[in-house]
């Protein structure tokens, strides 16, 4: 039973206990030293309380944490960086300290590694590599990494996994689970589920990351996505020298995304790689759907060419295509202040159990939220709104789901290298011009319906959001509207479009009236930037494009709005 547990590459809840009940002196062993180190944590937190130290010492328990969990091995490594994305399982107090855990342990010796790597590749490592470094180069809570050379030529990065790595995760996840079943209930947290589901699902996410083999199939997916892609470097898989416990990739030479000195000194442009990094994140997630979800500084580089680099693909997830879309429903019901339609989306991501009452939460999603957005929508960014949804986790049913916890962790961490980078950074700046893009060319009539939703509401026009929309796209100084509003006439042109054609139309003298003071808003905000001889420009790209019947009953629309345009530029 236990050689195949630790052989297994799934995770199974069910053998994991049968293998652990048979040996209940491992589970004791193991708990004993756990309720020690968490025994004196937690005694810590209650002497503070009794002798009315809270605050003063809140930064030292902070700390303390991170530092037991580093102490408690590998598993409670993960679990650490787990638990600083899910502000509904641990104090907002705690979560910037989680942010800063590091996977760093002390390397294991080196004639272990390599007796590791010779078992699972058949050869010995002067067999494979022409050359191979002393030491580890890096040392991680699951691996440690080692550089070398084939002898074909190519620099390549081993990754080593650690020595008997399985029967720890296994025995820790048991125990986790164990305490989960029994002691759940105790806990003063308002999961709104069952507190074994969370122990599974890491459990499942760790399996996948220690194996190799489905890592390099993770990476070569994820080059695949982006193999058009001049700004993206994925290293190359070298197969024959991988198996699930060793993985040998293309050596990667560049700069960590946080060393600002080394990036300058290369003069690599920063607000260049920030926006590939922020652009191609957006693709993961509202594209194809499958994203990096650890990308932290050190699995992120900037290379000398100014590619940006990914690497360790352990941890990533997939996204299907009803989720992408009701994932832009809910940016574009923030965006827009919507939250009774906000509350809806999060019942349909899992938030939130189909079974909530969300009147109650409408109004405190509006206050919490709608103070984090800011006076200005240029102040988004997910950091706050992450924080300030904290609040909610204890006051409502919230819950947050394992793969949206993986999200959170993706977005909060590229956005904090991005401000590592350059502290003015704005991630709508450059988010919103890829989002309105991807709402006019998206792959399907249902993501494209988004655009509708956010003009359109209860049939009318929402003259307020497209000025919404406007003002985010001005608030980008590089952000040239023309090329986005070719797309919208193109769509407008199109057989699809017919209807927003028709609701336009109405919308224009809605109400018996002219909308002229709306028009005249919308103008303010983009007159320095689009000319008469600009629109018809575009206007007249765009036709070309269309057939001769539908551009010749939009002729007469488009020249109208050519001759409004000089009068109103001269006010």
């Amino acid at each position: 039973m236990q050689a195949s547990l630790f052989q297994s590459k799934v995770y199974d809840a069910d053998v994991i206990a049968k293998c652990y009940g048979r040996r209940p002196w491992i589970v004791v062993w193991r708990s004993l030293q756990v309720l020690w180190w968490l025994g004196t944590f937690v005694l810590g937190l209650q002497s503070d309380r009794w002798f009315n130290r809270e605050e003063r010492n809140l930064t030292k328990r902070a700390v303390q944490l991170r530092q037991l969990l580093t102490r408690l091995g590998p598993t409670f490594i993960k679990v650490g960086q787990a638990l600083s994305t899910r502000p509904d399982l641990i104090r907002k107090d705690f979560l910037e300290e989680l942010t800063k855990l590091q996977d760093q342990l002390p390397p294991f010796s080196t004639p272990l590694a390599m007796m590791i790597l010779e078992k699972e590749l058949g050869y010995s490592p002067e067999e494979i590599y022409s050359r191979i470094s002393p030491e580890p180069v890096a040392a991680a809570s699951l691996a440690q990494v080692y550089r070398a050379r084939l002898y074909t030529g190519e620099e390549v990065a081993i990754k080593v996994q650690r020595p008997r790595l399985l029967p720890v995760l296994t025995c820790d996840l048991f125990i986790m689970r164990f305490a989960a079943q029994s002691l759940g209930w105790l806990l003063p947290l308002n999961l709104g589920h069952d507190l074994t589901l969370i122990v599974d699902e890491f459990g499942t996410k760790l399996f996948e990351e220690i194996d190799y083999l489905n890592e390099g199939r993770n990476a070569e997916l994820f080059a695949a996505n982006f193999q058009n892609d001049p700004t993206v470097k994925v290293p190359n898989i070298f197969w024959r020298y991988s198996s699930p416990k060793v993985l040998t990739l293309e050596w990667i030479e560049g700069f960590k995304l946080t060393d600002v000195g080394s990036i300058q000194a290369a003069s690599l442009d920063t607000d260049t790689l920030i926006e590939v990094g922020v652009t191609t994140s957006l693709q993961q997630l509202l594209e194809y759907g499958f994203f990096h979800a650890d990308p932290h500084p050190g699995n992120l580089f900037a290379m000398a060419d100014g590619r940006m680099a990914y690497i360790d693909f352990g941890m990533m997830d997939q996204l299907n295509q009803e989720t992408k879309e009701t994932l832009v429903d809910a940016l574009v019901h923030l965006i827009n202040q919507d939250y009774a339609a906000l509350a809806n989306d999060f019942v349909k991501l899992g938030f939130l159990t189909p079974d909530t009452d969300i009147e109650p939460i409408i109004p405190a999603l509006e206050t919490v939220l709608g103070e984090a957005l800011g006076a200005k929508v240029r102040d988004f960014n997910f950091k706050t709104i992450t924080d300030r949804f904290s609040e909610l986790m204890y006051e409502y049913p919230f819950r947050v789901p394992a793969k949206f916890a993986l999200i959170i962790r993706s977005l909060v961490t590229q956005e904090g290298v991005a401000l590592s980078l350059n502290p003015d950074f704005k991630i709508v700046d450059i988010a919103y011009p890829y989002v309105a893009r991807r709402l006019l060319k998206g792959e399907t009539p249902s993501l494209r319906r988004r655009l509708l939703e956010v003009l359109f509401k209860d049939g009318k026009f929402q003259w307020q959001r497209l000025e919404n929309l406007l003002q985010i796209a001005r608030s980008d100084e590089d952000f040239d509207i023309l090329p986005t509003a070719s797309l919208g006439l193109q769509f407008l042109m199109s057989e699809e479009g017919r209807y927003i054609r028709d609701r336009l139309i109405l919308a224009m003298t809605e109400d018996d009236r002219l909308h002229t003071e709306e028009v005249q808003k919308l103008w303010e905000l983009v007159k320095e930037d689009v000319t008469p001889s600009k629109v018809l420009g575009v206007a007249w790209n765009v036709i070309l494009q269309s057939s001769v019947d539908r551009a010749a009953d939009w002729l007469p629309p488009v020249a109208a709005l050519s001759a409004s345009l000089q009068p109103a530029k001269s006010l």
